[in-house]
């Protein structure tokens, strides 16, 4: 079985609770510490096996593989994909059965990374999720006075639209957010207006 590690915690003598995305399904998992064992970390997609007793609730973690990605040892890609990984653990927090759109957008991402800038094509993958999850505003309305937005737009949590003077946050071009939005694309944005984005992406999914 195959998935991605949303989180650890330690437990006593150094075991941990770790919890995986697979396909269908979100694990929680107890792995026993051991030399022989191999380091694993939020963000890595492992191989596993899952032992099952009557002894507890949860699955032992047991013959875990690391699969690596080609740009595991590029720190920035590294970094901001964990960041990106972690905000999974709150998003399906007592969610255990999933459908296997968020594990092939994992898939995907991670090989989207090895040539593109990590943080547009997080982005852009989290665009999709919003799709997906029938969150993706495009209706462009402002949510605080329900008034369309007609020329420069803000973006709260979640890239809800509204208007900059109902929130005072930072606005854009509505042709830019369409363009995202409707496309996918971020092509038009410079460098500053990606930060902006990126930290938008990280108050949560």
């Amino acid at each position: 079985m195959q998935g991605y590690i949303l989180d650890t915690k330690p437990v006593k003598d150094d075991d941990l609770i770790v919890t995986i995305l697979t396909e269908n399904r979100i694990y929680t998992t107890y792995r026993f510490y051991g030399a022989r064992h191999s380091n694993i970390n939020v963000g890595y997609k492992i191989d596993f096996e899952l032992e099952n007793t009557l002894r507890s609730d949860i699955g032992r973690l047991r013959d875990v593989m690391q699969l690596n990605y080609q740009w595991i040892l590029d720190t920035k890609k590294m970094y901001c994909w964990q960041r990106f990984i972690k905000l999974f653990y709150s998003h399906f927090r007592d969610i255990e059965e999933i459908d296997d759109f968020y594990f092939k957008l994992l898939d995907a991402l991670s090989h989207l990374m090895i040539k593109q800038n990590e943080r547009r094509a997080i982005i852009q993958a989290y665009l999709k999720l919003l799709e997906h999850e029938g969150r993706l505003h495009t209706d462009y309305t402002c949510f605080l006075c329900d008034i369309e937005i007609e020329d420069k737009i803000s973006l709260v949590r979640s890239f809800v639209p509204a208007h900059p003077q109902c929130t005072f946050a930072k606005k854009f071009d509505l042709f830019k957010v369409k363009e995202m939005f409707e496309e996918n694309s971020l092509i038009s944005f410079d460098e500053e207006e990606i930060d902006y984005l990126w930290n938008i992406l990280l108050q949560g999914l």
